[in-house]
């Protein structure tokens, strides 16, 4: 009941031992993840205590899946050393590397995605807070304790609303949560979780939040058209932005009408996905599909 991270992932974390990491690495265990080493090539050999686990520290990538096969990689290092980092976790041959870094610039984030995407390597981010499999495995910085296991999955550029729509749904559940980043150029989009989600037998309906800017949502609805059958509810965040403002992400750029939140609606909209206008409505949408689809006594 999962897309890309399930219990069986055995996760490294590079920058493990800086601030960041080692809060999030704390946050990610309690949350039942299998961190199974950081990298850090000043501290290799050493150990990490978090409570009542010692977590090894490697010199590279590819030691630390040598000695515990890790097969996911959450990067926690500065933006300068970020694309460093990827390539080295690439070359290794990690299958996931999770990357939560915001302000890497864009020129880094092509070369990596590019070179990922060559190798195998499936990038999630960058200027994401991660993926959770509720109840299985967190890799990122995405609360464990708002919601549990269910049949929603959720695809979101906003961490924030990831972070609310699993709290409003909480009673129901997820599958898989997937904060893909709001960045110009991201490493998996809404069209690659889409395609996991209506492979996954055990999601029932997906949730697709995106924002202002580009035209991944309106990517997505052409996609939905063509290959999605199961039920999909869409938000965008921006309907209130000033036009003519530089807002937020650095992925939201207006070009017209292109890119506005009215012009994602309606292409979402002509393919059959109901577009709430308020996170609240957007969850209040899923009940319903959710309570249309019990069978009759149910």
């Amino acid at each position: 009941m999962a897309i890309y991270l399930t219990k069986e992932s055995k996760v490294l974390v590079q920058g493990m031992t800086g601030g960041e990491g080692m809060k999030h690495t704390r946050r990610m265990l309690a949350a039942g993840t299998d961190i199974v080493g950081g990298v850090n090539p000043r501290k290799a050999g050493q150990t990490v205590d978090f409570d009542d686990r010692a977590v090894p520290v490697f010199g590279t990538v590819a030691e630390g899946m040598a000695a515990t096969g890790a097969d996911v990689t959450v990067v926690f290092v500065p933006p300068a050393f970020a694309k460093v980092a990827v390539l080295e976790a690439t070359d290794a041959g990690i299958g996931l590397a999770v990357v939560i870094i915001e302000g890497i610039p864009v020129h880094d984030s092509v070369a990596f995605t590019s070179y990922a995407r060559g190798r195998g390597t499936r990038i999630i981010g960058p200027n994401c807070p991660g993926l959770i499999t509720p109840g299985q495995s967190n890799a990122g910085i995405i609360p464990a304790d708002i919601t549990k296991p269910g049949r929603i999955g959720l695809v979101s550029k906003s961490g924030t609303l990831t972070y609310q729509l699993m709290y409003e749904l909480r009673d129901i559940g997820f599958s898989t949560c997937v904060g893909i980043g709001g960045d110009p150029v991201v490493g998996t989009n809404h069209i690659d979780c889409l395609a996991a989600f209506q492979e996954d037998p055990d999601t029932e309906l997906v949730v697709l939040i995106g924002e202002i800017g580009g035209d991944a949502e309106e990517r997505a609805a052409a996609y939905i058209r063509e290959h999605v059958t199961k039920p999909v509810v869409g938000y965008i965040a921006g309907f209130t932005a000033p036009e003519g403002r530089t807002m937020g992400h650095a992925g939201a750029i207006v070009s017209g009408s292109a890119g506005t939140a009215r012009a994602k609606q309606e292409a979402l909209e002509a393919v059959g996905v109901r577009v709430g206008s308020t996170p609240t409505e957007t969850a209040r949408l899923v009940l319903d599909l959710l309570d249309a689809r019990q069978p009759e006594g149910s």
